[in-house]
């Protein structure tokens, strides 16, 4: 198998510009399973260290988990500057990679383009699903459950009084 240079992918990643959530019409979401249940992380922020190491950014609550066991990263896709996407990597931002590895979707690997649905597995009953969200709605349009109106009947307002 193929050794891939952690610190290199990570390297190759542009920081110039870390506004792109502001502007765009996804959601990143990552659900977690660990030995404490089930916690939810919404991605905004340009790199993420994920471990159980109290440091990281997001934290894996089991011991068969390394301290520095993953690292997501986000890049701009090339066909839209306004939307991007995760790039998960096994082990920390300096390289140094983690005990057991990735298991993405069924197959150990190094690194990897997140694509909605993708299930990682950290560890023995340690996992995440990654979510892409996207909003279809245009800005300035609203819902019409946002206006949600309840009409009374003055005779059930008397009904209240009693």
């Amino acid at each position: 198998m193929a050794r891939y240079d952690t610190k290199q992918i990570l390297i190759n990643y542009s920081f110039t510009d870390l506004s792109m959530a502001a502007e765009t019409n996804e959601n990143h979401l990552l659900i977690i399973e660990d030995d404490q249940g089930r916690k939810e992380f919404s991605l905004e922020h340009p790199v993420y260290s994920i471990g159980r190491d109290r440091e990281c950014n997001i934290r894996l609550m089991s011991q068969f988990v390394s301290r520095r066991h993953a690292t997501l990263v986000r890049l701009p896709r090339e066909h839209n500057s306004h939307s991007y996407y995760y790039r998960i990597v096994d082990g920390d931002a300096k390289g140094k990679p983690s005990s057991n590895g990735l298991m993405i979707n069924g197959r150990k690997i190094p690194a990897h383009d997140l694509r909605n649905e993708d299930e990682i597995v950290f560890g023995p009953q340690v996992r995440a699903i990654y979510y892409l969200l996207r909003n279809t709605q245009r800005l300035g349009q609203t819902d019409s459950s946002e206006y949600d109106i309840t009409l009374i009947n003055p005779g059930m307002a008397e009904d209240l009084e009693e």
